[in-house]
């Protein structure tokens, strides 16, 4: 089987999504690259039944190459990213309702919150276009120009990163923002913040962000027990580093 870390990937993504209330149903669409080649989910699938088998693998130009069923409407939309964007690994299309909700109200995601920074700027709203269409596919496109998120307009959001993780991280993060201003601008006015700080906050992201020191936990736990250490008695608290 073609990609199979990435079709597996791709379906354990779908069902998070769906469990998280990011999807509903058969909606949405999620996609991996690999060199020339694509696993994208396919068209109307339960993701409770979703195998990665059944996760399709086309390459940049559409053409199937291991694929048992037709490939999501959205097909286009995500090779025009991979196109625009060779440095894209993976992108995520949701239905989520916050973002969804404010893709109908505003043209683009006010600065109401520094996570913005993020995605490079306040997010951009496309115009509305037919799910499927070549049109869809250029509005998101042309929305995502320096960012790595977009809604679409009265349709869902959109966002890609280098890899599948944070692709599907930064869908959590916009749906909690939008939902945020959907909040405040409920109540109010919200108090917005300057391009500054967005810039002086994306700066300091380029260094945020830590992985675990895996190896060198499991050798001293392991010197632990050979030392006759209870293993509940370790000095304090040990959180995951990054948090």
């Amino acid at each position: 089987m073609l990609l199979p870390v990435a079709r597996e990937a791709i379906v354990n993504t779908c069902q998070e999504l769906s469990r998280t209330g990011l999807v509903g149903g058969t909606a949405g669409n999620v996609s991996v690259r690999e060199g020339d080649l694509v696993a994208v989910t396919p068209s109307g699938v339960r993701y409770a039944e979703l195998t990665p088998e059944l996760v399709g693998v086309h390459r940049l130009d559409g053409a199937a190459v291991e694929a048992p069923l037709a490939p999501t409407s959205e097909l286009p939309l995500h090779l025009a990213i991979y196109a625009a964007q060779p440095e894209v690994g993976a992108i995520v299309h949701t239905h989520s309702p916050a973002a969804t909700a404010l893709s109908t109200l505003v043209d683009e995601v006010p600065a109401v919150h520094y996570y913005v920074a993020m995605f490079g700027g306040p997010v951009r709203v496309s115009p509305y276009a037919t799910y499927g269409t070549d049109e869809l596919a250029r509005n998101a496109v042309h929305a995502l120009r320096d960012r790595t998120a977009c809604l679409m307009g009265n349709h869902g959001a959109v966002t890609v990163g280098p890899d599948l993780t944070t692709a599907h991280d930064k869908s959590m993060y916009l749906e909690w923002l939008c939902d945020v201003y959907l909040r405040a601008s409920s109540a109010g006015t919200p108090r917005l913040l300057p391009p500054s700080e967005i810039a002086a906050v994306a700066e300091k992201l380029t260094s945020y962000g830590q992985r675990p020191p895996v190896a060198s936990v499991a050798t001293w736990e392991l010197s632990a027990v050979a030392d006759g250490e209870p293993d509940d008695d370790r000095g304090g608290d040990h959180h995951v580093p990054g948090r």
